[in-house]
Formats: C-alpha cells, sequence, structure tokens
C-alpha cells in the first residue's frame, strides 16, 4: 500500500522504497495523474489541494481530486475529517491530512502537542483530544489556531510584516509578492538552497544573494541602497514574527489540551525544535516525517486492515 497526501502545491507519496515529493501545483493545471502513474498498488490517500482557486469551489476540487486519483490508481480510498476512509468525493475529504496524522500518532503520543511546519503553513495539533478534533474545516481551525497560515518556504513576507525597522528607521513595507519565507530562512541559514523546492518569486535563482536582493524589495529597494544588513534585517524581523505566531499558537494548544510536550515534523521540524527545546518526529520514525500525513493515512489504512 502506499499512502498519498495531495497539496495545492505539492504530491507527497509514501511507499516501500521511502518518500517521493513532487512539485506539483494545481493552480497550474500540474499533471497529476501523470506524477501518480509510476505508483502502484493500493492506496490511502488524504488531502488539502481542494482549495486551489483553480476551483469554484472545494466540493468541486475534491470531486477533480478523486477522480484523477482513482483514474491512475483504482484501489483507493480517501480519509475524511469523520477519521473514515470513503471511496466516493464527499465533503468531509477537504483537508483532512492533518487528522490523519493525528489519528496515527495519538496513542503513542496521547500527551502532547504536534507541530507539523511544512511549505506553507503550520499545523498545530493536540493529540490529548483527538475526538475533538473530528469534523474540523479549515475555518474552524483557523479560529481555534490549529492552523496557522505560514510556513518555511511559500509564505509571501508581507503578509506577516507590516513594517521594518531598517537601522532604527520604522519602514512599511510593500504588499507585492517580493520575497518568501524561504528567502528569509535561506539567507537565516534556517534551510539550504536546495530545500528551496518551490519557485522563487521572481523566477530567478535559488541563491543568498539573489534572496537578498529579493527580501531589500520588500521595501521597495535595491542591495546597494540598504545594503545587505538591511536585507537581514528584514528576515530576521520576518522570522521574530513568524516564530512568535507559531509559538502563541502551540502554547494555547498545550495549555487548552493540558498537553505535556510537543513534537515537530515537516520542513521546519528542526528550527522549530530548537526554538522550542523539543525532540523532533524524525527522531523516532525517519524521514518519513518530512510527508507525515502521506505516511499517517498509510499506516492508519494498513492498521484497520490488520483488524478486520
Amino acid at each position: 500500500m502506499i499512502g498519498i497526501d495531495i497539496g495545492g502545491a505539492n504530491l507527497k507519496v509514501v511507499d516501500d522504497a521511502g518518500v517521493h515529493i513532487h512539485y506539483c501545483p494545481l493552480w497550474q493545471g500540474a499533471p497529476l495523474a501523470d506524477l501518480l502513474e509510476p505508483y502502484a498498488g493500493s492506496a490511502a490517500v488524504v488531502m488539502s489541494g481542494e482549495l486551489a482557486d483553480c476551483f469554484a469551489t472545494k466540493i468541486e476540487g475534491i470531486r477533480w481530486i478523486v477522480g484523477t486519483v482513482q483514474e491512475a490508481i483504482p484501489d483507493a480510498a480517501f480519509y475524511g475529517t469523520d477519521a473514515a476512509f470513503h471511496t466516493r468525493p464527499v465533503p468531509g475529504l477537504a483537508a483532512a491530512n492533518w487528522l490523519a496524522s493525528a489519528d496515527y500518532l495519538r496513542e503513542e503520543y496521547a500527551d502532547a502537542v504536534l507541530l507539523d511546519v511544512g511549505s506553507t503553513t503550520a499545523d498545530v495539533i493536540p493529540l490529548t483530544r483527538f475526538e475533538s478534533l473530528k469534523g474540523l474545516t479549515d475555518t474552524r481551525r483557523l479560529q481555534k489556531q490549529y492552523l496557522v497560515y505560514t510556513g518555511m518556504l511559500r509564505t509571501n513576507v508581507a503578509t506577516l510584516l507590516s513594517s521594518v525597522t531598517l537601522d532604527g528607521t520604522v519602514t512599511p513595507v510593500s504588499t507585492e509578492y517580493f520575497a518568501a519565507s524561504a528567502d528569509a530562512h535561506l539567507v537565516l541559514g534556517h534551510i539550504a538552497p536546495a530545500d528551496y523546492t518551490c519557485p522563487t518569486p521572481d523566477n530567478g535563482e535559488k541563491t543568498v544573494d539573489a534572496a537578498l536582493r529579493r527580501l531589500a524589495r520588500v521595501v521597495c529597494a535595491d542591495i546597494d541602497e540598504i545594503g545587505k544588513s538591511g536585507a537581514h534585517q528584514v528576515a530576521r524581523q520576518f522570522w521574530e514574527i513568524q516564530r512568535r505566531v507559531i509559538g502563541r499558537a502551540v502554547g494555547r494548544a498545550l495549555f487548552q489540551g493540558d498537553a505535556e510536550r510537543v513534537i515537530t515534523a515537516g520542513i521546519g521540524a528542526d528550527l522549530f525544535a530548537r526554538e522550542l527545546g523539543c525532540a523532533t518526529l524524525a527522531q523516532e520514525i525517519g524521514e518519513v516525517s518530512d510527508a507525515l500525513p502521506a505516511y499517517a493515512v498509510r499506516e492508519v489504512a494498513l492498521r484497520r486492515a490488520a483488524c478486520d
């Protein structure tokens, strides 16, 4: 059996050979069926790509994803926010990937909050209260701060920054998509160029110098106007706000869920484990933690099959 997580930007597959991550921007007409074609056998699937704005409604996206997957892999079942598997496109399939992770981890980590920081979002999941998580939509998760819409790579820097302080001067920022969170994390040394797996805002190079140029544009400047130090200040202030926003959500979940510890997963796992002084899931399950929902839905399906 394989596990599949279909996001709006990335397709993640886990099989016996390991983790396979494909850049798959659905809003640009990415060939999902072609990417799935090499994978054979039965599949357990989760999704969040139904929210891509190429679909007029989420149910339209669900129907398209289910149909496309079943065309490539007929023996596919889809995990929903009711914690059940389905073979038909039902509304509850929308954004159930995080719940599959919780379902897989809830017994072994029953005293923990899971922080899964990906390219686009951070999931904050109190594993102490699994039953209360069922049925939550992304809107409700945003309201509860279980979904924090900022990530390691694809976040527009200007979504968190309204202004920056450059050498003591408060400077409002442009809201154009000049720089991404990947640029900030690259220049701060949190990621390597190879980790910059999404397109850059200007379709330019994925180097530190190019990232610094993009960060300077956030304040409508060139590097020769504010210097590399000025661009670094933009990156640092973005990161300060990002870690504070995510950290606040984690603290809230710890308190409200009566949890005792935090575990981290996703491409931001190591960074946030250092910030929060906690362990990463990779220390327990290895590289599959980078594609946790895909791995989790596979394991949940296998467990249930073993019990039947």
